[in-house]
């Protein structure tokens, strides 16, 4: 059975990768989801006032390291797909 990530736990998600590459707090980044039909799924972090775009591609890379150290799963060998539910808002199905 696939597992769902919440559209928090993914804001999550980004918080926590963001403050591992910026070495700061997780509590210090801003995030918020996006979705384009054109473009697809992206999101805007911000920090100290800068923002940051990330597309679907980055979105991905930081649910990778939830899967890592929030989950303890092997993030290569699970399948994130980004879903965008009518009443979750954007969410992502865990596939092993």
């Amino acid at each position: 059975m696939a597992q769902i990530i919440n559209e928090q736990d993914i804001i999550n998600a980004i918080c926590l990768s963001q403050a591992y590459y910026k070495n700061i707090r997780p509590e210090d980044v801003l995030v918020e989801l996006t979705y384009d039909d054109d473009a697809g799924f992206g999101a805007e972090a911000e920090v100290n006032g800068q923002i940051e775009m990330l597309n679907t591609a980055a979105m991905i890379g930081a649910l990778r390291v939830w899967i890592k150290d929030v989950l303890h799963g092997d993030p290569f060998s699970t399948g994130i797909e980004l879903i965008l539910d009518d009443e979750e808002g954007i969410i992502a199905k865990l596939s092993s």
